[in-house]
């Protein structure tokens, strides 16, 4: 903002808190500062205002890459005056009586920060190939922006660099169109191994599938045949113990049998030996009963007998004298006598 006032060729000005004001009379240094408001004598004053604010400069312009391609690389740049007395050196800030500067040097400044960013970024590009500096974009705002801020002729003009962006690297329409074709080839050739990868690992999957049900399988046999062994292995311990029990059985039997026979044997023997006792008790009786009459021996045999013997004894008697007997009665008495002794 500037107020001027006009009264008998004096004038007043305010300057901004964002312009730095030089005041020279007879071509020395009268007054100078930020924000300043005073009255001047116009014929014999020049005012020189250098703006103190952050000016952005956008820029576009073209580069070779190394393997001269042609890139177009779009960005903007940021800078204030930081010494407004060495830049009112350099070029022309004086205005006139209204307001104006006086010369196109505040229009030429903005242009030189650009043209040194420009040369910073040419020496940058030119030793990049196409696809690295088309993915340069960060390490290149990264270099020109230090480069630059160090960059004597910067600080020659009393400016500072605030940033550097770098906002875009572009090929042209034709190697942009050349590029996004390999790119969709390169795409599709992905794409492609992708598949054939997936193939494979369907294939690599089902085999290791088929492996993994032979190997159930194989185990699931292997199972089966050691239950079938420990089946059979059962099978053959079972066989042995009824075989032991078999052999048990038949040793017995045997043990039995031949038991039996020592007890037959024995038992013959005793019977032998007992009808050796009976024979010789037998013969020794029939030697001493040779020379006695039989009727004594009768008479003997006899003694003791039941009342229904001797009565036997005596009808035997009675038929040995038959022939002799003309006629025998016997009672009835007599007979049931003899039925009731036999029937008790």
């Amino acid at each position: 903002t500037k107020e001027r006032k006009k009264m008998l060729g004096l004038k007043f000005i305010k300057i901004s808190p964002t312009t730095y004001v030089l005041q020279y009379k007879a071509g020395a240094i009268v007054r100078e500062g930020v924000g300043l408001s005073f009255f001047y004598y116009t014929p014999t004053t020049s005012l020189v205002l250098v703006p103190l604010g952050s000016v952005d400069v956008p820029f576009i312009f073209a580069e070779s890459t190394a393997d001269f391609q042609e890139v177009t690389v779009q960005g903007q740049v940021a800078y204030r005056i930081d010494d407004a007395k060495k830049t009112a050196k350099l070029l022309n800030f004086t205005v006139n009586h209204t307001g104006r500067y006086v010369s196109d040097d505040p229009d030429k400044l903005p242009q030189r920060v650009v043209n040194l960013l420009k040369v910073l970024i040419r020496k940058e590009i030119n030793q990049m190939p196409l696809r690295d500096a088309l993915r340069s974009s960060e390490r290149l705002t990264l270099n020109v922006s230090t480069a630059l801020s160090a960059s004597p002729e910067v600080s020659a003009l009393g400016a500072v660099i605030i940033g550097v962006s770098i906002l875009a690297i572009k090929p042209t329409p034709e190697t942009s169109r050349a590029l996004e074709a390999e790119a969709r080839e390169q795409l599709l050739r992905e794409a492609d191994a992708a598949i054939h990868a997936r193939r494979i690992s369907a294939v690599e999957q089902e085999r290791a599938i088929k492996e993994s049900e032979l190997n159930t399988e194989v185990a699931v046999e292997h199972k089966r045949r050691q239950v079938r062994e420990a089946q059979m292995e059962a099978e053959r311990s079972v066989q042995e113990k009824q075989h032991e029990l078999q052999k048990a059985e038949l040793d017995t039997h045997v043990l039995l049998e031949k038991r039996r026979q020592d007890l037959v044997a024995l038992s013959v023997d005793n019977a032998r030996h007992e009808a050796d006792s009976k024979a010789y008790a037998l013969s020794a009786m029939v030697k001493a009963l040779a020379g006695i009459d039989p009727r004594n021996l009768q008479s003997l045999a006899s003694v003791g007998m039941q009342p229904s013997q001797l009565i036997a004894l005596a009808f035997q008697g009675l038929a040995e004298k038959a022939e002799k007997i003309g006629e025998l009665n016997i009672s009835p008495e007599l007979l049931q006598q003899l039925m009731t002794s036999k029937k008790s």
